[in-house]
């Protein structure tokens, strides 16, 4: 199975994945979220394929996070203003994203990646 690869190139995180996936020959296919920013149909796609909640799918520790003071707006948001606000920019997007046909994993966390083997 091959698996579709978002990542930023200068995140410690994102290399941290993709040496992980090369270590362990998972064939992959690679995009450059802040070139390639997920769709709102991507987002959508993802978030109900996961079992994670949408605030998960926020680059919370991001800049443009906090210079949009998200942290206090996303509350107030529904789910829809919060995937098109996602699908603006992939800075706003947790990443390393991971996605295969019954997996989405967002971020590196090695014990999650595991299951993939």
């Amino acid at each position: 199975m091959k698996y579709l690869f978002i990542h930023y190139p200068k995140c410690s995180t994102c290399r941290n994945a993709k040496k992980w996936l090369d270590g362990n020959h998972i064939e992959y296919e690679e995009r450059l979220i802040k070139e390639n920013n997920p769709t709102e149909v991507e987002i959508t796609e993802w978030f109900h394929k996961s079992s994670y909640p949408i605030k998960r799918f926020f680059n919370t520790s991001g800049n443009l996070y906090k210079e949009l003071q998200l942290k206090d707006k996303l509350p107030t948001m529904s789910e829809e203003e919060q995937i098109k606000l996602l699908a603006t920019d992939g800075m706003l997007v947790k990443r390393p994203i991971l996605v295969g046909e019954g997996t989405v994993l967002l971020g590196f966390k090695e014990e999650e990646w595991n299951q993939l083997k």
